[in-house]
């Protein structure tokens, strides 16, 4: 969230970015938290002169008592005292309640690069990567055809577990292993530390990483418990720091998340709805760091990077996407898609999302670093390395053989074995 300091000193700041999100509620939202800020301080300096008045008036008492005088309107004054402290703390614990809950839903404020637009649309379009492979024969749904070669079976999975569950087999499960040792080689080489997070989290830690207005609809809660299925390995990782203080030299922190991930999110928009690009559980590597605020720009291109040089080596062509204003959501002030060709539909779809967040998640979760006497807040970003569903179907579109086989890239051959997967039965 944003630090009220900054909002009470940036109001014209969070205004005009609240205009390019074309966020009207939300402008509203910021006339009432200053009016209400306001008249929190008052109201908590006006308690406290309350305060010390009872302290005072007790010692007024006794001394009058003790000179043998009249302590009958003091006495009067002191009775109603703890009603106006007590009338003063509830409308103070109302105020705050006010004021955290419109922090907690005011967005980041984005970077100056953002493109101004209404939806993906409007998204900008920063660079592409690879030649589009040609075929001379109408590609398979990659779906159809990992159950033609025995690979998975989406029919048995939605007997089993409902649609947008499958079985992965054979080559295809040691395919989506190799792309998970793939990625984690190539960012532990760049002194990224593994971590596999816990799976559950509690809704507190939750609600410090992201809006949950913006994730909640799409996740598992476990039922009569105070957890939530985490849908990115993201959020736990952020989450792991939360109030906690580090030394200047300790950053950065980059960590790699392994973790399945589980949304209730799924689309059926696509061309091919049986198969492995919208589903309720998958697979994911993810980058993320902990830095200095004047460090997290590089970074943000570091992220980008990695999974430009991930993507590139498995040759399969792509685009970065600069996400527009009304499209980005709450959390980041920047982000990334890394869009991957899918051949099949004859389009670019996401593949990775690299965010910058900024102090956002850390103001949040108060997650600070010290600087010389002062404390301030680190800055987090985090990006998708692997989402090994979608880059399986890639792999299986992009890499599509007449006869129904599919090439792998080369640099998962080493891990898999083999230069190619299947054989029709």
């Amino acid at each position: 969230m944003l630090d009220i300091k900054f909002i009470r000193e940036n109001p014209q700041i969070v205004r005009k970015d609240l205009e390019k999100r074309n966020e009207k509620e939300k402008l509203e939202w910021l006339d009432d938290l200053l009016k209400s800020d306001v008249e929190y301080r008052k109201l908590l300096q006006e308690n406290q002169k309350l305060r010390q008045r009872r302290n005072e008036i007790t010692d007024e008492i006794n001394k009058l008592k003790k000179q043998g005088e009249d302590i009958k309107g003091k006495v009067q004054e002191a009775k109603k005292l703890p009603a106006k402290i007590k009338q003063s703390d509830e409308k103070i614990e109302e105020l705050k309640n006010k004021i955290e809950y419109y922090l907690m839903r005011l967005p980041n404020i984005l970077h100056e690069s953002v493109p101004v637009g209404k939806d993906a649309n409007d998204n900008a379009v920063v660079k592409q990567w690879g030649e589009k492979p040609k075929f001379n024969f109408e590609l398979k749904p990659h779906g159809e055809l990992l159950q033609e070669l025995g690979l998975a079976n989406f029919e048995k999975a939605a007997e089993v577990s409902g649609h947008g569950f499958y079985y992965l087999m054979g080559d295809i499960a040691r395919l989506e292993l190799s792309l998970v040792n793939f990625a984690v080689d190539f960012l532990g080489k760049k002194d990224y530390l593994l971590i596999q997070p816990p799976l559950m989290m509690r809704r507190k830690p939750y609600e410090g990483v992201t809006d949950l207005k913006d994730f909640e609809t799409m996740m598992y809660k476990v039922e009569d418990e105070d957890l939530l299925l985490i849908a990115t390995s993201e959020h736990p990782i952020a989450a792991m720091l939360m109030n906690e203080t580090f030394d200047e030299k300790q950053l950065p922190m980059k960590f790699i998340g392994l973790s399945p991930c589980f949304r209730k999110e799924l689309g059926s928009h696509s061309i091919d709805t049986r198969g492995l690009f919208r589903v309720h559980h998958f697979n994911k590597i993810e980058q993320f760091i902990f830095c200095k605020p004047e460090d997290s720009w590089k970074f943000h291109e570091e992220l980008l990077k990695n999974g430009e040089d991930i993507f590139q080596q498995l040759k399969l062509p792509y685009r970065v996407v600069n996400i527009c204003t009304g499209d980005i959501g709450t959390v980041a002030a920047k982000k990334y898609d890394i869009e991957a060709w899918f051949p099949r539909e004859n389009l670019y779809r996401e593949v990775i999302s690299c965010s910058n967040c900024t102090s956002y998640q850390a103001t949040r979760l108060n997650i600070k670093y010290r600087k010389g006497e002062e404390k301030e807040f680190m800055h987090t970003l985090n990006s998708t390395a692997i989402a090994t569903s979608r880059a399986i179907r890639a792999i299986v579109e992009n890499y599509q053989q007449k006869d129904g086989t599919i090439k792998i890239p080369q640099v998962l051959q080493k891990y898999m074995g083999k230069k190619v997967i299947g054989e029709i039965k």
